[in-house]
C-alpha cells in the first residue's frame, strides 16, 4: 500500500504540471523545431522556399562580413546595456531597501511603472526626446554646453540610452529579490568591528546580492540581444541588430529560410553567452551559490 501511494505521490506533480507543460510545447518548443527545420530550407528568388534541405543559409551567415559586423554590433549593445544597468539597477535597488516603507513603495513604483507602458510608447517618447530638436539638445544648448545639436537620434549611443531605460527595472526586480534576503545584522557587524561602508560593500553585501545581481544580467542581455522594437526605431534602418537583420530576411527579401537561420544563430549565441557567463559566475562565487 505504501508503494502504491508513493507512485500516485510521484505522479501528482506530473498531472499538475501537465497544461502547462502542453502550453509551453505548443507555444515554444513547436513554433522553434519548425523555425530550426525552416532554416535548412533552400531559398529561390523565382520559386521561394524549396524542400531542399542544406546548411547553405548558415554558411552565408558565417561567410558574408555584413552579418559578422551586424552580430558584433548586436553583442556589443547588450553588453554596454546590461553594463549600465548594474552600475545604475544595483545601487539604485539598494538605496530603495534602506528608504522607509512608505517612501520604498513609492519609489519602488516609480521605477516598475513604465514596465506597465508599451516598450513602443517607451521608445517613441526616447525618439522625441534624443531627436535634434529634443528636450536633451535643446538643454544642453541652453546650458552652454554645445553650440549645435548632437547626434543621437540613429545611433548606436541612443539605443544603449533607451533600450537601458527599457530594461533596467528587470535589474532592479531581480536584486531586489535576493535583497530581500540579506541580513542586515551582518552589516552591522561589519561596521562595528571597524570596516568602511565600502569594505562591508564589498566584502559582505555585494558576494550575497550577486545571484540577484548574475540572474538580472542574464535576463537584461537576452532581451537586449533579440529587442527588435526600440532598435527599429531608435536605430533606424542603418543601424542594424540581429533582430532587425531578421525581420528584414522575413518581410523584405521574403527569404524565411535565412532569416531563420539568423534567429536560430541568435538562439544559439544567447545560450553559449549565458550559460557560459552563469558557470564563471557560479565557480567565482561558490560558497554564496550553495
Amino acid at each position: 500500500m505504501a508503494r502504491y501511494d508513493a507512485e500516485h505521490v510521484g505522479a501528482v506533480p506530473w498531472l499538475l504540471s501537465g497544461p502547462a507543460l502542453l502550453v509551453f510545447v505548443a507555444l515554444l518548443l513547436v513554433p522553434l523545431l519548425l523555425t530550426a527545420v525552416l532554416s535548412l530550407n533552400l531559398f529561390s528568388d523565382t520559386e521561394g522556399v524549396l524542400p531542399t534541405y542544406s546548411l547553405g543559409n548558415y554558411l552565408e551567415v558565417f561567410k558574408d562580413g555584413y552579418f559578422h559586423d551586424i552580430f558584433l554590433r548586436t553583442g556589443g549593445l547588450a553588453l554596454a546595456v546590461t553594463v549600465l544597468c548594474v552600475l545604475l539597477g544595483v545601487p539604485e535597488t539598494i538605496i530603495i531597501a534602506r528608504m522607509a516603507p512608505r517612501w520604498r513603495s513609492l519609489f519602488l513604483l516609480v521605477v516598475l511603472g513604465p514596465l506597465l507602458i508599451s516598450v513602443v510608447v517607451r521608445t517613441l517618447g526616447w525618439a522625441i526626446l534624443l531627436g535634434n530638436n529634443g528636450l536633451i539638445n535643446d538643454a544642453l544648448q541652453a546650458l552652454g554646453i554645445t553650440d549645435q545639436p548632437v547626434k543621437m537620434l540613429f545611433t548606436q549611443l541612443g539605443v544603449i540610452i533607451a533600450l537601458t531605460h527599457v530594461l533596467v527595472p528587470f535589474m532592479v526586480i531581480a536584486v531586489w529579490a535576493t535583497l530581500q534576503r540579506l541580513d542586515l545584522q551582518v552589516e552591522w557587524a561589519g561596521l562595528s568591528l571597524g570596516a568602511s561602508r565600502l569594505t562591508v560593500f564589498r566584502r559582505i553585501i555585494l558576494p550575497q546580492i550577486m545571484p540577484g545581481i548574475l540572474s538580472g544580467s542574464i535576463i537584461v542581455f537576452a532581451l537586449a540581444a533579440s529587442a527588435f522594437a526600440t532598435p527599429a526605431i531608435i536605430g533606424g534602418r542603418r543601424l542594424k541588430v540581429v533582430a532587425t537583420a531578421a525581420y528584414d530576411e522575413f518581410l523584405g527579401t521574403l527569404n524565411w529560410p535565412l532569416g531563420a537561420a539568423i534567429a536560430m544563430l541568435l538562439l544559439v549565441a544567447n545560450l553559449i553567452i549565458i550559460l557560459g557567463c552563469s558557470k564563471l559566475a557560479e565557480r567565482r562565487f561558490k560558497q554564496v551559490f550553495e
